[in-house]
């Protein structure tokens, strides 16, 4: 389990790599054995965070529990915000760009 929330991690961070021509201008993480977090900023104005952490560790439905956000200034010079929860009930992004499922 120790290796699945590290690799989950190390692929955020991965994800929210910088393009070769923006400079990190702020990294933080900490990782441990039942829960990590991380933050990353760009000089390009781009942003993720995240955190998670196990829960009902060593029960039968034991599960990572993820929440975070990223950001960046698309081409059109508007900010886009995205923030997310991941668990058990599968992945859930808000922002006020992405549609909605309608209400039934």
């Amino acid at each position: 389990m120790k290796f699945v929330i590290v690799f989950v991690a190390l692929f955020g961070l991965a994800l929210a790599a910088p393009p070769q021509d923006a400079v990190v201008t702020r990294q933080d993480s900490e990782v441990g054995p039942q829960s990590y977090q991380y933050a990353v900023e760009t000089s390009d104005g781009k942003s993720a965070s995240e955190e998670g952490h196990i829960e009902n560790l060593g029960a039968e439905d034991e599960a990572i529990s993820v929440k975070g956000q990223f950001s960046y200034i698309g081409e059109d010079g508007v900010t886009y915000q995205v923030t997310y929860i991941a668990d058990k009930n599968g992945f859930q992004p808000q922002g006020a760009h992405l549609p909605v499922e309608p209400k039934v």
